[in-house]
């Protein structure tokens, strides 16, 4: 069952938002005060730079859009421990029906929580998802093209915002060293997922995994990044830069 057209009519402004951990890196050494972005200076960053932001920031600018399209929405995380929660988005309908909103994982469409399961084409690129659901919490199992099956399980409590946003802020103070971009891309009339995972890219379509050549450089990368995302070459660059010199530390 597809979203109504209210929820997809919000949904559909984030068609071609990358999530990544670029921004984060560059705003953290930008600013002295508090790294969690405003809604307001975020879209400043997208109309200037065409930047976007990690998971956390994606699900407040969602919420912020749902608010102004009138759509009753709350956030939630798979996680309540700030070091590996992923954040997300519920969004209601007029019959309370709860439509899971995912910005973070790249999701195409949200998707409708019920008890059945069965596996579901065009929801999540280049793989078959199932999902089961019950009042508190919803897991997701998706089926790839190469057999290989995953599964995700996420909380449906609402998460009071102010602890959202301390978890929010909590994120975007810690820098892992592995840089991250994942985007939707078009692929052979379908919707590829293209992915920059700790200095490694690849495409997962229906066909399967598409490993990418290494970029060799800084320079190269940015080149790389920039022409899947329109991202800023001067804020990649500068990112890159950063998770760099902390992956050169940590080798030592």
């Amino acid at each position: 069952m597809n979203p109504p057209e209210s929820i997809l009519h919000t949904w559909r402004k984030f068609d071609r938002f990358p999530m990544e951990t670029l921004t984060k890196a560059w705003h953290f050494n930008k600013t002295s005060g508090p790294k969690q972005r405003s809604v307001s200076l975020m879209r400043e960053h997208h109309e200037q730079f065409g930047v976007t932001g990690n998971c956390f920031d994606l699900a407040l600018w969602l919420l912020d859009e749902f608010r102004q399209d009138g759509i009753e929405a709350y956030p939630i995380g798979d996680d309540p421990d700030p070091d590996h929660m992923h954040a997300a988005v519920i969004a209601l309908d007029d019959k309370g029906n709860r439509y899971l909103c995912d910005l973070g994982d790249q999701w195409l469409k949200p998707v409708l929580l019920k008890t059945s399961g069965e596996l579901l084409d065009g929801f999540f690129p280049a793989a078959r998802v199932g999902v089961t659901s019950n009042k508190t919490h919803a897991t997701v199992r998706y089926h790839r093209p190469n057999g290989k099956t995953s599964s995700q399980t996420y909380s449906l409590q609402p998460v009071d915002m102010a602890d959202f946003l301390a978890a929010a802020e909590y994120s975007q103070n810690h820098i892992r060293p592995q840089p991250l971009v994942e985007c939707r891309v078009p692929h052979e009339g379908g919707i590829a997922h293209w992915e920059f995972d700790d200095w490694i890219s690849f495409l997962s379509t229906d066909e399967g995994l598409q490993p990418e050549p290494d970029a060799g450089s800084l320079e190269e990368w940015t080149e790389r990044i920039c022409m899947r995302t329109g991202f800023s070459k001067e804020i990649v660059f500068t990112a890159l830069q950063h998770f760099d010199s902390i992956h050169k530390k940590e080798s030592r």
